[in-house]
């Protein structure tokens, strides 16, 4: 029987979970895996969380010095966040031939190739599976389920706190800035919720999981990010009454031999499967050039679901023989020529303009100038003015983004209201 020691950084909330599993899953995982998971260290300040998880505080410090030096610790599970100081921890343990595992994915998707360099010196392992989705398995889909495949896309709600948001805006009617209150109420917001609804959260996953999916590293700066912030309950109205469901999506293609990776709200038809994830579920739909499409779907956050991944990859950690590593270049100094930021799609596009003869005309005079073809238009009053509605066909971006900008300079233009990516 295998015994591995076990150091936790951290006992907040998904590192408590994470006890929690060790300690109640202990025999189930020594019977069915054939590891005996002793946890050894503890780094935490506050000795009550600990107390409250009935864990013995004599192995409960705030010196890493004392993971690092103890030969019978193996695996070295971080629950930090943030970026220090995790990295300095983990690269520390990663050198001397402790394997990691992280659900930090703002730091592994700034500091991956850092991470990774230190676990070859070291010869130790690194693993990730609970930074993306929480308790869904798409990092070892990706990695070792995959293999068959070409990847052309992929497509993720992988944000639980603004599909929550989202979801409540949609089902009842509600305006983004009160949903948001309530989220912040219920836990699902944070007091300052900018990484979550300002999609940077969103953006970390996506550059973790194109990478993975493509086999190139797609670093943060490629990735183009728009939050949703300013959706509002008549664009998700207008959308419905054409057939849409409006999500926060991580979307990553390749085309044309180069990867267009994006995070904005998005319209998909009513139909697609990612249309029925609600409240704070994720979900992510993969299209694969032999497998076809497939979608994994669960519980993208939380105590247990979160702790149920970072467990798994302790076991797995504990099997491996010999670690493995990244098949691509891992570096962010990566030129811009793989990538795309001028991706193509169709556009919902919502304006308010005054209510008068000829403004349809100048508009569309505009859009058809800069190649954007109109594939439906309405037309609703408001008072004295008129609320434009258009649903383009594909068009690139640039293209659009010029349009815009030329019709926002016209007088009986009031404001472009909302711009809306739609995929189908």
């Amino acid at each position: 029987m295998k015994k591995v020691g076990v150091a936790l950084l951290g006992l907040g909330t998904v590192g408590g979970g994470t006890y929690r599993i060790l300690v109640n899953n202990h025999d189930a995982i020594k019977k069915n895996d054939g590891v005996d998971i002793e946890i050894r260290h503890i780094l935490e300040k506050d000795i009550s969380k600990a107390e409250k998880l009935g864990a013995d505080v004599s192995i409960v410090g705030t010196d890493i010095n004392a993971v690092i030096n103890d030969p019978d610790t193996k695996i070295v599970a971080e629950f930090f966040g943030g970026i220090e100081p995790a990295k300095t921890f983990l690269i520390k343990c990663l050198l001397a031939g402790k394997s990691i595992v992280t659900a930090n994915k703002e730091l592994f998707s700034k500091h991956w190739p850092e991470l990774e360099a230190a676990a070859k010196n070291g010869k130790a392992g690194l693993y990730f599976e609970a930074s993306c989705v929480g308790g869904v398995p798409i990092i070892r889909t990706l990695t070792q389920s995959m293999q068959g495949n070409n990847i052309n896309s992929l497509y993720g709600i992988v944000n639980g706190t603004t599909n929550y948001i989202l979801s409540k805006m949609s089902d009842e009617g509600l305006e983004y800035a009160d949903v948001l209150k309530e989220a912040q109420r219920l836990g699902y917001a944070e007091a300052n919720p900018s990484a979550d609804v300002d999609g940077f959260d969103s953006m970390y996953k996506l550059s973790i999981l194109s990478s993975l999916a493509f086999r190139t590293k797609v670093p943060i700066n490629q990735i183009y990010r728009e939050g949703i912030s300013n959706i509002t309950k008549d664009d998700i109205k207008f959308g419905k009454e054409l057939g849409y469901t409006l999500k926060l999506l991580a979307i990553s293609k390749k085309v044309d031999g180069k990867i267009e990776a994006r995070v904005h709200p998005t319209f998909i038809k009513n139909d697609h499967p990612l249309a029925s994830v609600k409240g704070s579920f994720n979900g992510v739909f993969i299209n694969g050039d032999n497998v076809g499409d497939i979608m994994l779907y669960g519980k993208g956050a939380g105590d247990l679901p979160t702790g149920s991944a970072i467990v798994s990859d302790i076991v797995f950690a504990a099997n491996q023989s010999k670690p493995q590593y990244t098949s691509f270049k891992n570096t962010n100094d990566v030129s811009d020529k793989g990538f795309s930021k001028n991706f193509i799609c169709k556009y919902f596009l919502r304006l308010t303009v005054v209510d008068q003869a000829g403004v349809l005309s100048k508009i569309s005079s505009i859009l058809a100038k800069n190649k954007v073809s109109v594939n439906l238009m309405q037309q609703k009053n408001k008072e004295d003015k008129a609320l434009l509605i258009f649903l383009v066909h594909k068009t690139h971006e640039k293209d659009l983004q010029k349009a815009i900008s030329e019709i926002e300079k016209l007088s009986c233009v009031d404001s472009v209201d909302s711009i809306i990516r739609v995929e189908e």
